[in-house]
């Protein structure tokens, strides 16, 4: 489903991609499809990967997200900066990515843990941290938080787009337009397969002047 995948992802058309639960090793794969600079962060479910790799590859079905994980920023620019910071070990490893590129936005990454509780506990860490890895330049917010509500910390950051558990917000900039649920189904052996659990989310931005 690699190829299946990276080929979907490389034909949409977006200046940065925010993924979360990514096989480890698709990333570079993703990327090189895509025409894209790539920085990931391993999350959870990650010993002894090279085994775990092998069985996701021959069993996919069956193995599903104990191949192993990661978050993973795609930018068809360049990608100048790049952090991970762990927000949670225990009951499962959560990690945030940010990122800056060279115009200067920061994108943050993250992947929320299931539990409403401990998500927002981490939304709340995660903000103190964009917002001091961002300083005053543009920024942009997203990811699976695992929250049907989550707060903006102030009012300068916006919520430009959600669906379900899945959010974008931005500062500095402003949607061009409502966004869109994107088609991330494929034929297969006569059939439309998913190539995610989540409808990926896509909107336009512009700078705010």
């Amino acid at each position: 489903m690699t190829a299946e995948f990276a080929a979907l992802l490389a034909g949409w058309e977006w200046d940065a991609a925010l993924l979360q639960e990514v096989p480890p090793w698709w990333p570079p794969l993703i990327a090189r499809a895509a025409g894209a600079e790539q920085r990931a962060a391993l999350t959870s479910r990650n010993l002894g990967l090279t085994l775990r790799r092998a069985l996701a590859e021959r069993w996919p079905d069956f193995v599903k997200s104990n191949g192993g994980g990661c978050n993973a920023i795609l930018a068809r620019s360049t990608i100048a900066g790049h952090r991970a910071i762990r927000l949670r070990t225990w009951p499962e490893r959560r990690v945030a990515q940010l990122a800056r590129l060279s115009d200067g936005t920061c994108l943050v990454n993250f992947h929320g843990s299931a539990r409403v509780a401990l998500a927002e506990g981490e939304l709340e860490r995660l903000w103190a941290s964009a917002l001091a890895w961002g300083g005053d330049a543009p920024l942009i917010v997203g990811g699976d938080l695992n929250l049907r509500s989550p707060r903006s910390p102030n009012g300068d950051i916006v919520h430009v787009a959600h669906r379900d558990v899945d959010h974008l917000f931005a500062r500095g900039y402003e949607p061009c337009s409502s966004s869109d649920l994107l088609d991330h189904c494929i034929p297969l052996e006569e059939e439309r397969v998913e190539l995610s659990d989540h409808v990926p989310i896509a909107v336009d931005l512009r700078a705010v002047s």
